[in-house]
């Protein structure tokens, strides 16, 4: 079980951190969620990734105002750079954090 403290933590200590939130009922979370983190850990190598169930972690869901699943959020550098929320392509994630990603590391 992970807390908002923990998570701020490896926001904090990584470059480039996903959250990916969804839920054990949500269908569309679970057909995303491997297309997701394979596109991400093959484009880009610094990069961690934490999954947050909402049925159970509803404090940290609240602390990050989710509110509808799958919800994306990508950090770079400590900061929120990218939320995508429900309908999102793997793609569209993917070519939106590149340019930032790629000037951060060089």
């Amino acid at each position: 079980m992970q807390t908002t403290e923990d998570i701020k933590k490896i926001i904090e200590e990584n470059l480039a951190v996903m959250l990916y939130f969804s839920a054990p009922t949500c269908n569309v979370c679970h057909a995303l969620k491997p297309k997701l983190v394979d596109a991400i850990l093959s484009n880009f190598k610094e990069f961690e990734i934490v999954s947050i169930d909402t049925s159970i972690e509803q404090e940290i869901a609240a602390n990050f105002s989710i509110f509808a699943i799958p919800s994306v959020l990508i950090f770079l550098g400590g900061k929120e750079f990218l939320r995508k929320s429900r309908h999102m392509s793997v793609d569209e994630v993917i070519r939106e954090i590149k340019r930032p990603y790629e000037i951060m590391i060089s």
